[in-house]
């Protein structure tokens, strides 16, 4: 990551001065890593396209939650089209050959989207909680245009936050002079982070959404154990309302499915975000093929979030099978009905 290296490794740019120097790795080790993020990209991109896909097209998935759900797998599709294949040139290497400005704009796209994922989480586990704890008001409540407002502010927030540090180079605040001695050098793209910027960047981008969403999911599941009481005594008049009864089946599922979520995402991003926020105050001597790793491995989360919903929900399964086989360009094939 640093100049510091330089004399164990081949130099990104041999004939200038100040060269970022190249990782030196076995060719088999080079073959595995450029066949697993090649895989982990293209299935990233493939699996929420079909999310993308799914949603947008049947009617019948037109809801407060799917338009969540849509807009998170937007996010994760667009991280993998255009952020992690400059991310594995990187990765392979160690070295950015593609300029200043282009490393600017893919630090600030990567920050925005990996941040506007667990924005998104937040605003779905809010709508969780209306849903579950409020279910006979949840329409009104929870409407198309507070799903809009939400989305809006899930992508808002994280661009303008990484526009600031990117551009402005806020990351840099209090120790520039370290980064461009130390870490600054011709062929390299760094995402750097001083004392007092990693610690809010660790707040606004991961620890406080993260405890947000624990607290949502903790009331929701007090909600549902004392709703479980409620049903257990009033079995016989619940089976009477069958509507209700399938609406709490649903949310119930739904819940399930984006809890597994947040915790798939919690587990992927937390060794990044802890490495981030305490590299700074060790002097930074994290190895950067270990911050590579940790990027890689929350990069992850967006190629995962697809499989989760494939198996936890038959209309995804059932919509994947259309779109695959080529029935979605039939005739009013977006009014098919689906297993929900």
């Amino acid at each position: 990551m640093n100049g510091l290296s330089n004399a164990k490794m081949d130099l990104c740019y041999e004939a200038l001065n100040g060269s970022c120097g190249k990782y030196a790795r076995p060719y088999g080790v080079h073959v595995l890593m450029l066949i697993a993020m090649m895989l982990t990209t293209i299935v990233t991109v493939i699996g929420n396209l079909l999310v993308i896909i799914s949603i947008g097209h049947f009617k019948q998935l037109h809801t407060a939650t799917n338009q969540l759900i849509f807009s998170l797998a937007l996010c994760d599709f667009l991280l993998g089209l255009f952020v992690m294949p400059l991310s594995a040139v990187r990765s392979m290497q160690g070295c950015w050959y593609f300029g200043d400005s282009l490393c600017k704009l893919h630090t600030c796209v990567d920050m925005t989207l990996s941040t506007a994922s667990i924005f998104h989480l937040v605003s779905v586990s809010a709508e969780r909680c209306c849903a579950v704890c409020g279910p006979l008001t949840y329409h009104y409540r929870f409407s198309f245009p507070k799903v809009l407002l939400m989305i809006s502010i899930s992508w808002l927030i994280p661009a303008i936050f990484a526009y600031m540090t990117t551009y402005f180079e806020l990351n840099l605040h209090g120790n520039r002079d370290f980064y461009e001695t130390h870490v600054r050098c011709v062929g390299g793209c760094h995402v750097f982070f001083t004392h007092g910027p990693a610690v809010v960047s660790c707040l606004v981008s991961f620890c406080i959404p993260g405890l947000i969403i624990i607290g949502i999911y903790s009331r929701i599941y007090m909600v549902a154990r004392k709703q479980a009481r409620s049903i257990s005594l009033q079995l016989n008049q619940l089976r009477r309302v069958y509507p209700l009864k399938g609406l709490q089946c649903r949310a119930q599922k739904a819940t399930i499915t984006i809890a597994i979520v947040v915790g798939v995402f919690l587990v992927c991003w937390t060794p990044f975000f802890l490495c981030n926020v305490t590299n700074p105050f060790i002097g930074y001597t994290t190895p950067p093929m270990l911050i590579d790793a940790l990027v890689w491995f929350g990069y992850i989360n967006s190629t995962l979030n697809p499989f989760i919903y494939a198996f936890m929900h038959a209309w995804f399964r059932k919509a994947v099978r259309i779109i695959v086989t080529g029935e979605i360009f039939q005739n009013n094939s977006s009014r098919k009905q689906l297993d929900l």
